[in-house]
């Protein structure tokens, strides 16, 4: 089973979090060992001597209090520790004999790159052991330490203390020096922590190296998860919109995604609303076709039997109830034939063949029934090439001079306009009128959008003109829009078409 996403991005805050965590608890406990084996170490130093010391009681001479010359000293740096400190006190207090430095010290072993590499930072962090520190040996420590008070009582001791200027941590370790039944000295070994505190500064320095590895390696993942899902968000963007096109119909399906995770979730359910989606804008766009046609039948009906109406003898009165029926029926009649044009022109639309024509020669055979009005043509004398269709080129031209028509005001003839500029074939329909309406800003060319009661004509309108001569624009490559004169006296349409090579 696939973890989510969730799950992902805890499971690898986890492991960040594990590794820093138990790797410094490994090394307390390294710690702890190494301190424990110190103390272990310096006394069982402190105990080899005074067994020496038992074993051959010549080196010293207790009862006098007076040390062996040579050989006693010998026998003091043979069983001492490296970087030890060894010195003997008798009961009386007297320190008898002293041998080794705390200072002594043997270099440091070589740190691997990693630990190199973090060594100067780790080192503002971590307490750096010194050999700057006075090592000088209180009178206080030879007569009245509790090591060398619980040693001449018979009882090994040990105990931590800083160094005079508390720049240095020394561990003692006192065993006593047996005669018989009596205890007749102390041996106390001491020396510092400092090699227990460079090996835990090295450990800690491995630590911190691969804590930092491990968050290279985590950030370095998380960002690839990260990628890893903006670009699959992004394909899942992408194949949304292009699922559908401007008008909103859907061209194809999102391939839902195998992934067992949210983003699989989602482009599945993706899939699933275009799917039902597309469903029902096939059913909306054979809704009209399918009410124009079982409409047609209604209105025959209707129409013959107002015509055999009209054939019998009526009142004088009921003229004018006919007459408005007539009308009633021809404006219906207007309504279906142009669902009709509609619903044929997006059928036609998908599968017109392409040709290379001259736009001027439709502009200029275009025939405008419209003796009202006067028209101003402007085309270039050079071929203006469109790929396309000159019929629906011509019917786009129609709706949108209907359009002009219906909205003109005054006696300035509609200017309407050819030019090829910037590879493209420019035309443009104007008219002095009224000014777009703010509110259908971006609507002028949706299907089923009017802002007039009325045309010119009087007859019915159902916002289909612009919409059909948006998908005839788009059918040759271009757009249509709807732009307000500079002046603001009127507005203007404009078509941009490419060129044909």
């Amino acid at each position: 089973m696939r973890l989510t996403l969730r799950a992902q991005i805890v499971l690898v805050a986890l492991v960040l979090a594990v590794i820093p965590l138990v790797g410094y608890v490994h090394v307390k406990q390294m710690e702890r060992l190494l301190r424990d084996g110190q103390e272990q170490a310096l006394l069982a130093t402190a105990r080899a001597i005074a067994t020496a010391l038992h074993d051959r009681p010549q080196l010293l001479d207790l009862r006098a209090g007076q040390p062996a010359s040579g050989e006693m000293e010998l026998v003091l740096q043979s069983l001492a520790r490296a970087e030890s400190r060894i010195w003997i006190v008798d009961r009386q207090g007297r320190l008898l004999a002293l041998a080794g430095d705390l200072k002594k010290r043997a270099d440091e072993p070589p740190r691997d790159a990693l630990a190199a590499m973090v060594h100067p930072v780790a080192m503002l962090v971590l307490e750096r052991p010194t050999e700057d520190f006075d090592d000088s040996l209180p009178e206080a420590e030879i007569a009245g330490s509790a090591v060398v008070a619980s040693a001449l009582a018979g009882v090994p001791a040990r105990r931590w203390r800083r160094s005079p200027d508390s720049r240095a941590v020394i561990l003692s370790a006192s065993h006593p020096v047996w005669t018989g039944d009596e205890v007749m000295a102390a041996v106390v070994a001491e020396e510092t922590t400092n090699a227990t505190r460079s090996a835990y500064n090295r450990a800690m320095e491995q630590v911190v190296g691969v804590t930092l590895v491990a968050f290279l390696a985590g950030a370095l993942a998380l960002l690839a998860f990260a990628s890893r899902l903006s670009g699959r968000l992004a394909r899942l963007r992408d194949e949304a919109e292009a699922a559908i096109d401007s008008q909103g119909r859907v061209r194809h399906l999102i391939a839902g995604s195998t992934a067992r995770d949210e983003i699989g979730d989602l482009s599945r359910s993706f899939s699933t609303v275009l799917g039902r989606l597309a469903e029902y804008n096939r059913y909306l766009e054979a809704m009209g076709g399918r009410l124009s046609h079982e409409l047609r039948t209604p209105i025959a009906v209707v129409r013959s039997s107002l015509e055999n109406l009209r054939l019998q003898p009526l009142p004088a009165d009921a003229g004018v109830y006919l007459g408005r029926a007539n009308d009633g029926l021809r404006r219906l009649d207007t309504i279906l034939t142009r669902m009709s044009e509609a619903t044929r022109l997006e059928a036609v639309v998908r599968s017109q063949p392409r040709e290379r024509f001259d736009a001027r020669e439709v502009v200029r055979g275009c025939t405008y029934a419209y003796p009202q009005r006067r028209f101003d043509l402007d085309v270039p004398p050079e071929a203006v090439w469109l790929r396309g269709a000159p019929d629906l080129y011509a019917q786009m031209l129609d709706k949108l001079v209907a359009n002009a028509v219906d909205f003109a005001t005054g006696d300035e003839p509609i200017r309407v306009r050819l030019e090829a500029r910037s590879g493209e074939g420019i035309l443009t329909v104007s008219n002095r009128g009224p000014r777009l309406p703010e509110s259908m800003a971006g609507k002028l060319f949706d299907s089923m959008v009017s802002v007039r009661a009325g045309g010119a004509s009087g007859e019915p309108h159902l916002g289909l003109g612009l919409y059909i001569a948006r998908l005839i624009a788009e059918f040759h490559g271009g757009a249509v829009q709807a732009l307000d004169r500079e002046d603001g006296s009127g507005v203007v349409m404009r078509v941009r078409c490419p060129l044909a090579d």
